[in-house]
């Protein structure tokens, strides 16, 4: 037994909030409470660890992450910069040590955040939609196809030697759901009208993507193990990943080799539905270590490249264009599906962006409870992924459906500058964290990354003070009606991320019982000052009763 005692131990337990003292068996809390009761009933058989007065916490919970493209990421360009010049540099640094005609990748730019393409007004210069082009590439990197996602990961900049790989050409036909960006009819932008500029949108990516070099079921198990690791040192115990097949063949590896010491949640992807329903596999298969999530479903795109879906164009479009992004499934088509997943005992994970989006999955998600009901089938525990933009009439619907708001605290303050500028009126329902959750909805926190980085800190931060690192937009944060206190965050990362699970009764607490995740901070999230949240750091963290990662501190 190992009892850790004169700490600050917040539980997530309303029952008992606060303890200063735990006991630690078989990878279980066997109690917890005050100093004077766990010392008194166990300091006689239990190793003792005085932490000092230090904080404990749950072990966090990322409920939305991409855990290979996570992994293999960290090898890749670090394309978030504040210019694009920046991002181009490093491009070219890398062009430097790859052998011509090798892909070099890279991941993070938003062009909506460079400085010189932004103009002082506020419009976007250069290209069309203020996007990079392929020939800007071609400068830096003449000799190796390249292949940059956008932090958003819904487009795409490649060069010239990339589509000349692939094929796309003026004449390429465009996949369904996705755009290939063509020069317009007018030659200000510097191309030859027609000519693809080197942007890809949606799935318009998979043009290129499925034709790079496939890493083995082995490189990508010793790409999470080293993940796994970065993870607990930011005191996340448990994930939701939405990666493919490959990442689920190699997480399965790893458990069997009892490597895998992160809880996952495996989410599904659609096209891997009939595979899972053939094995007979459903939401909660599994063990405490590795079990079956959602299927994940797309309803549309993303704010940075314009694609998610909204009832009203975007601010700033000329008037001729009216667009309102791209609606992948509406709701007729994903009643059709959630027909099928429920009847097969799995959930759905349906990712929504834009106002329209969410509105469609809403109606979906309230015909299939009433179809639940009539067929006697379990009321199952649908989700909905970001929920960036929900419309005024829609706000109360998912907690009364008994949805999931799976959101990321991080792509507002993230995201601001572009949802300003093309959402104008509607940011007032954007990141909307403190409207559902006075409307009683449920809210699972994390980060998509590597959208953003899966430092859960940076998050807390984020939904209690809507600022972003340095501080902008100002004292008060951006659209601060919608900010949340810590005691709500936290529980977002926690219980609320738990209870998306199905593991409400085994984590995201710490009570008798519970598995003993857990932990140790370095500073109090519920005295610091609220600028000092995205400071915090884990001292040690726990899984399972076994400490994965300690620093010098408690060694």
């Amino acid at each position: 037994m190992l009892l850790l005692h004169n700490a600050t131990i917040y539980t997530q337990d309303h029952r008992n909030p606060v303890a200063s003292a735990v006991i630690i068996h078989n990878g279980r809390i066997l109690a917890i409470g005050s100093d004077e009761q766990i010392l008194a009933e166990f300091s006689t058989n239990a190793h003792r660890k005085d932490l000092n007065e230090l904080t404990i916490i749950p072990g966090l919970w990322d409920s939305h992450l991409h855990l290979e493209y996570l992994a293999l990421g960290l090898q890749k360009i670090d394309c978030e910069t504040a210019t694009k010049a920046e991002c181009l540099h490093r491009v070219e640094e890398r062009a430097k040590i790859t052998p011509p005609g090798e892909w070099i990748l890279g991941h993070g730019w938003n062009h909506n955040e460079w400085s010189d393409v932004v103009t002082g007004n506020g419009t976007q210069s250069t290209t069309p939609g203020g996007f990079p082009t392929a020939k800007e590439l071609d400068a830096v990197a003449p000799n190796q196809p390249v292949f940059l996602t956008a932090k958003s990961l819904h487009s795409a900049w490649v060069n010239s030697l990339a589509m000349q790989k692939v094929g796309i050409t003026s004449h390429t036909p465009e996949p369904k759901d996705g755009k290939i960006v063509h020069y317009p009819s007018i030659t200000q932008f510097g191309g030859k009208q027609g000519d693809p500029t080197g942007i890809l949108l949606e799935r318009a990516m998979e043009l290129v993507s499925k034709r790079l070099p496939e890493p083995s079921i082995d490189e990508v198990s010793r790409a999470i193990l080293k993940t796994q690791s970065m993870l607990w040192q930011m005191g996340i115990t448990n994930v939701h990943d939405f990666d493919g097949e490959r990442c689920f063949s190699a997480l399965q590896m790893l458990h069997a080799r009892s490597e895998l010491q992160l809880r996952v949640i495996k989410g599904i992807p659609f096209e891997n539905l009939q595979h899972m329903i053939s094995l007979g596999l459903c939401t909660g298969s599994g063990d405490d270590f590795l079990r079956i999530g959602s299927v994940k479903l797309f309803a549309d795109g993303a704010l940075g490249p314009k694609t998610a879906a909204m009832f009203q164009p975007y601010d700033g479009e000329p008037l001729a264009k009216a667009n309102c992004g791209i609606l992948f499934l509406n709701e007729v088509e994903l009643f059709k599906i959630g027909k099928q997943t429920s009847h097969n005992g799995l959930s759905l994970a349906i990712h929504a962006i834009g106002d329209r989006a969410n509105h469609e999955v809403l109606n979906a998600y309230a015909q299939l409870r009433q179809y639940e009901h009539a067929q006697g089938l379990p009321a199952l525990r649908h989700r909905i992924e970001h929920v960036q933009l929900i419309h005024p009439e829609d706000v109360n619907r998912l907690a009364e459906l008994g949805v999931i708001a799976s959101m990321q605290p991080i792509h507002a303050t993230s995201d601001m500058v572009a949802a300003d500028r093309y959402l104008g009126k509607r940011v007032a329902n954007a990141y909307a964290w403190r409207t559902l959750l006075n409307h009683n909805t449920i809210l699972a926190f994390g980060s998509d990354a590597p959208v953003e980085s899966p430092n859960p800190f940076w998050g807390l931060h984020a939904a209690v003070t809507r600022r972003r690192a340095d501080g902008s937009p100002g004292p008060q944060g951006w659209q601060p009606a919608q900010r949340l206190n810590v005691a709500e965050a936290l529980g977002a990362y926690t219980v609320g991320a738990a209870y998306a699970a199905g593991m409400e009764n085994l984590l995201g607490k710490l009570a008798p019982g519970y598995l003993a995740d857990l932990v140790v901070l370095d500073t109090d999230p519920f005295t610091c000052d609220p600028d000092n949240l995205r400071n915090i750091s884990s001292v040690a963290t726990m899984v399972n009763g076994n400490w994965v990662w300690q620093a010098s501190a408690i060694a």
